[in-house]
């Protein structure tokens, strides 16, 4: 039987099934590109509190997945067009407690009202910010700020949320950033709120943890080409990306 007939047959097991952590998702067939020393837009996953099928890759909303793989192609085409990187041109997908993830400095994380964290998650995630990388959080609101605030705790005990200043570096890496430009493509009536997680807590000290709350920035980056959402708005969801990536390699 090939591999892709058995991913069929699940597909359609899992459309049978309630989405529910009673039922873990398939695994799902992907290929990273090795590392060669590039940029490569990192997407963590995790296993969700809840999934089903859904209109995102593979038939499966199962949350971490939502935006790929257009996001990360997309940004990583901006990035070689408008600065001197010569970034990886996809994504690649990776656990928290997958030792390549010491490999990149930059990764991004979405849908964290479904986090859910396993032990060795845990501490890989740990080890990983406290050693220099840099996370993105996007993509959530409201309500769902709850279980990413347990399951942050859980990685970072003790660490603090920090609405971050607008002369904060981050937002004049490489564009100067106007944050108020910034709105949520489907809840316009939301306030965008950017937090960060700084080094011992300290706003002098790096941001190992940019928190995009009541945004959706991948989405932006995911439609930017088919006319969905605004051009302007596109292009802002952008300066902020490129933003994100240049202060992560460098800070």
């Amino acid at each position: 039987m090939t591999r892709s007939l058995i991913f069929a047959l699940a597909l359609t097991a899992v459309a049978a099934l309630p989405g529910s952590a009673d039922h873990e998702p398939p695994d799902v067939p992907y290929e990273n590109v090795p590392y060669n020393g590039r940029f490569t837009f990192i997407r963590l996953k995790f296993t969700p509190s809840y999934w089903g099928p859904g209109d995102y890759m593979w038939g499966l909303d199962l949350k971490w997945n939502h935006d790929y793989p257009r996001a990360g192609a997309h940004l990583s085409t901006i990035l070689e067009n408008l600065t001197t990187m010569d970034p990886n041109p996809t994504e690649n997908i990776l656990a928290m407690d997958d030792p390549e993830l010491f490999k990149y400095p930059w990764a991004y994380l979405c849908e964290v009202g479904f986090w859910t964290l396993t032990e060795s998650e845990t501490r890989g995630l740990r080890e990983y910010l406290l050693k220099g990388g840099f996370l993105v959080v996007d993509d959530f609101v409201l309500h769902h700020w709850d279980n990413f605030e347990v399951q942050m705790h859980r990685v970072l005990p003790g660490a603090r949320f920090i609405e971050i200043d607008p002369s904060d570096p981050i937002f004049d890496t490489f564009f100067k950033i106007d944050t108020s430009k910034y709105i949520h493509p489907y809840y316009p009536e939301l306030r965008p709120v950017y937090y960060g997680i700084y080094e011992d807590n300290d706003p002098n000290k790096r941001i190992m943890v940019l928190v995009n709350y009541n945004n959706d920035i991948g989405e932006y980056w995911e439609w930017s080409d088919s006319g969905l959402v605004p051009i302007a708005l596109s292009n802002e969801a952008y300066k902020l990306g490129i933003n994100d990536v240049i202060y992560g390699l460098t800070h």
